[in-house]
This record gives structure tokens, sequence and C-alpha cells, in this order.
């Protein structure tokens, strides 16, 4: 419920002149009696005082009453942001200070989807913890692994491309829609160094899947992983073991296809049998192929461009969910890679 005040008229100037005066309006929002509004405002009011530096308004609490001084779109802004934080309480879920920003990010942003939808979504449920995509770019990922057959998640490290790609795949086998899963990486750095790791073969390699394996930790009880690796339910193998198989049934999963081949990639996708989905993960600009070869995950767009069932999702530096920091590193490395591709004024390229 919100009530509506006309405020005092204001006026901007930034040579002391006379300028247009700038309207300000007061609205106040009844927060519902059922929301604790320690959930909602944060402890010791940190989610308030993240509000207040995100908008040019005033805001002041009185018990479950909000009330917003400021311009009309900033306003209303902020009432849209209250309205998701509350409906994201009542899901059950907690906020956080991400969450908040979170929100404001996709009401900045004005998508077509509400941002309680987007953080409500419960993937799978293990432990007491949930998977839940938490960027808009991650639901559109994950709605797109539902819809097709096979899908490209392409973006740097931190996104959740594998992260997510893993949760469908065992959502995919508790639910018995596929009978095992497969988890696949071009084993190039492993291949440069197997020589010098002790142990079979198995052994070598097991080191570079180990970030499958970790995942995998997080999404069944540790202790009925070894029965299902045992039983071929879920198999976790270097790319060029999938060699002259057709997949029936599964769920397969290519991680760090930027280090595949193009010849790689095709060996990859033509596994494909009859109940499967294939997720094909990587990012472009961490290539560790030796120069001069091409990445298969570069090319790919171009090569089935047009094919039906397929779907490219690209994610970027702000899909980043690890430490806030790594986001803000992406984004830094991109801006520099992109200056160093534009030679300066009066510069010629080589």
């Amino acid at each position: 419920m919100t009530d509506a005040t006309p405020a005092t008229p204001t006026t901007a100037s930034t040579d002391g002149s006379a300028s247009q005066p700038k309207p300000t309006v007061k609205h106040t929002v009844s927060v519902p009696n059922s929301i604790n509004m320690v959930s909602l405002l944060g402890p010791g009011d940190e989610h308030l005082g993240l509000i207040e530096r995100a908008f040019d308004a005033d805001v002041h609490v009185r018990g479950n009453r909000i009330t917003v001084e400021g311009q009309p779109a900033e306003i209303a802004l902020v009432e849209r942001l209250l309205d998701e934080l509350v409906t994201i309480i009542r899901t059950g879920q907690g906020v956080t200070g991400e969450t908040v920003e979170r929100v404001l990010s996709m009401l900045r942003a004005e998508t077509t989807e509400r941002p309680a939808d987007v953080l409500s979504l419960n993937i799978l449920s293990n432990r007491g913890r949930s998977i839940r995509p938490k960027t808009l770019n991650q639901k559109r990922y994950v709605d797109a692994i539902d819809k097709h057959t096979i899908t490209f998640g392409i973006g740097p490290a931190g996104t959740g491309k594998t992260y997510l790609a893993m949760a469908k795949a065992v959502q995919a086998l508790q639910s018995k829609n596929v009978n095992r899963i497969i988890l696949t990486r071009p084993a190039v750095e492993a291949g440069e160094r197997l020589g010098f790791l002790p142990g079979t073969l198995s052994e070598k390699i097991d080191p570079y899947l180990r970030p499958l394996y970790d995942a995998l930790h997080d999404m069944i009880d540790p202790e009925t992983i070894p029965k299902l690796l045992a039983a071929g339910t879920i198999e976790v193998a270097p790319l060029a073991y999938m060699r002259g198989r057709t997949l029936n049934d599964s769920f397969i999963i290519l991680d760090e296809a930027q280090n595949t081949t193009p010849e790689q990639m095709k060996m990859f996708l033509t596994r494909l049998g009859f109940g499967s989905k294939i997720v094909v993960t990587g990012d472009v600009t961490q290539v560790d192929l030796p120069g001069g070869t091409k990445s298969g995950l570069r090319v790919v767009e171009e090569i089935l461009d047009g094919v039906e069932d397929l779907s490219f999702n690209r994610l970027s530096a702000q899909d980043v969910v690890r430490h806030r920091l790594v986001g803000k590193i992406v984004a830094a490395y991109d801006t520099f890679d992109a200056r160093a591709a534009s030679p300066r004024p009066g510069e010629r390229r080589p």
C-alpha cells in the first residue's frame, strides 16, 4: 500500500542562475505486518543503507512504514525494489546485501522478468542448501538448458556456467529424465604434464578433473558418489575417451570447451544419442591451446548458425557470482584487452 504526497519543489542550478524547478514527491510504503523488518532492512539497517546510497532519494522508516522522498522516477524504482524484496522474503529465502544489489541491477536494466522470479527459481536442494540462478543471464541460461537439446554457455570464470549445468544434470538424473551423467574436459594442460605425475593414467588425469568432482560434492551426498561412479551412473573422463561412442539417455557436459580444436568439438557434438542433452561451457578469453591452433568454441557458433534446437548463451562480468572482486577483475581485464586491441590515434597496427 502506497500513499503519495506532493513535496515542496526544489531548484537545481550549477552556475547560480535560476533554473526550472524539479518537483519531488513523497510516498509512504506500508510493509505487510507478516514481514520481519529486520529481514527486509538488514541487520543494523545494512540493506537500508544500500538503498539510500543507490538512489537520489531520502528514505525514512517508522515501524512498518517506509517514507521515500525524491524524483518520481527514483521513488517508483525504490517502491519496486521493496516489493521485490518482500516477495523474495515470502518465498522463505533470506535477503542479503548481495540480493539487494542484484535486484537493483535487474531493475536498472529494465528487464521484462521480475527479479524475484529470477532469484527464487530453485534448481536443486541438497543438505539444506538450494542452488538457484543469481542473475538474469543465469536464469536465461538455465531456461535454455530446459528448452534445447544442445546448449552453449560462454563467459568468464565465476559466472556459474559449469556449476548450473551440473545442477541441471543432477536434477535430470534425480527426476529420471536421464540414466547417467557424463562430465568431460579436454585434457590440454594435463596432457602437457602427464609424464611428470605419479600413478596410472587415471590417477594422472584425476587432479585435472578435480573441479568437476568438487562441484558434484556440493550437489550429491558425498558417500553416494563413489557408488554412482563405480556403477557408471556418473562418469568423469577426458574428452579423448568420448571418441567412437554414442551416448543415449545421458546428460553430457563438456567443460573448458575453449581448449577443444574444431575437430574435437565436431567429434564431441556428434556423440549425441537419443534422449540425451548436451551442455558445452567455456571462456573464449582463456584458450590454452598451442599457438596457431584454432579454438573449437570460437568457431562453432558460426558453423552451427541456423541449426534448430541449439542455444548460445553469453554471460559477462556482471554475472560473476564469486567474490565481488572477481567481477571487477574480469571487467578490468576486458577493458585492458579492448584497449590493447585498438590502435592509438596516429599509430599503425603492425
